[in-house]
């Protein structure tokens, strides 16, 4: 990397790894600035079910990109790459280190990779879109996506309704697959990047989470519910998406119990963080060589703790 480059450190990993605990040692340790990278914490009203950070803990280190979103509002991988960037800069500027962390593989790919600029499919395209999947549904919409655009289709969900419809305007609109145009990378950032990757094993992360909608619901999750649902907005936006929301939304009109509602809850979380866990070795995004932009890799399978702070900081040391 070009001297000129200024440094930042990703901390990524999946759901209930640590990885905000983690970033938030080594913000203080290093006077950085905490800058999100979770599609869903982004989002104003969702402060509990998200699992950001406390205000407490925004008091003692500056936070960047958390809650600046109303949930009427869907973000997008480009919307966040400008404003992360726009962050970054801004830490730049008053001498901190910008500490990128999250569990959305996607936005660290976007930052790292570059991001390709897909020409707008046009009105005709999202009308079809949208039309039909309300006619069809999400999942037989994405059986209608994998015949047209395989490669896309295989890394959505089926039931991922605001994700297929864009596909679907994507190919009908341009005559080639998003996936195709996502690979079509843009610049990367102009930044030096060290990469810390938490990967606990699979029964230390289904154990945290077994715990997670408990504690939440103690911490005002109904509450934070009740109030996005009086905003009676489209379903398929991603807050209303979010892990919980929709359980939680069902046992609030009397559909389910509570206990089912957390039943739900964690295993959807659980299927999510092994996708993660997945997307971030498959990405390759820490123990593997060098990149123009990633420079240093670093993997401790394992949830954060104190006691492996000495090791992390070798690393970071060793690196400059």
């Amino acid at each position: 990397m070009p001297p000129s480059h200024p440094k930042a450190l990703l901390v990524a990993g999946p759901t209930a790894s640590g990885k905000s605990a983690l970033a938030l040692a080594l913000a203080a340790r290093f006077d950085g600035v905490i800058v999100n990278v979770d599609s869903m914490q982004v989002y104003a009203e969702l402060r509990v079910l998200t699992a950001r950070p406390t205000p407490e803990e925004e008091a003692q280190i500056p936070h960047r990109l958390y809650g600046i979103r109303k949930a009427k509002e869907p973000g997008s991988v480009a919307w966040w790459r400008a404003e992360a960037l726009k962050a970054m800069d801004e830490a730049r500027m008053d001498k901190k280190i910008p500490i990128l962390t999250g569990g959305s593989g996607m936005y660290f790919a976007a930052l790292t990779q570059g991001l390709a600029e897909i020409p707008d499919p046009g009105r005709e395209a999202k009308t079809e879109a949208r039309a039909l999947l309300v006619k069809l549904g999400p999942e037989e919409l994405h059986a209608g996506l994998a015949k047209v655009d395989p490669a896309t289709a295989a890394r959505l969900n089926p039931q991922d309704s605001q994700r297929i419809a864009r596909a679907w305007e994507v190919w009908r609109g341009t005559g080639i697959g998003l996936a195709a145009w996502q690979n079509r990378r843009g610049e990367p950032a102009p930044w030096d990047f060290a990469a810390i990757l938490l990967d606990p094993p699979r029964d230390t992360l289904r154990a945290a989470i077994a715990t997670r909608f408990e504690q939440m619901v103690e911490q005002g999750a109904i509450t934070e519910v009740e109030a996005l649902l009086t905003q009676n907005l489209d379903p398929a936006l991603p807050a209303m998406r979010a892990h919980g929301v929709p359980e939680i939304s069902a046992y609030l009109r009397k559909e389910t119990t509570l206990e089912h509602a957390a039943h739900r809850t964690e295993l959807i979380t659980r299927q999510y963080t092994k996708r993660q866990a997945t997307w971030f070795r498959h990405h390759r995004l820490a123990d593997s060589p060098p990149t123009h932009t990633i420079n240093a890799r670093f993997t401790k399978n394992a949830q954060f703790s104190e006691s492996m702070t000495p090791e992390i900081l070798a690393f970071l040391q060793d690196r400059g």
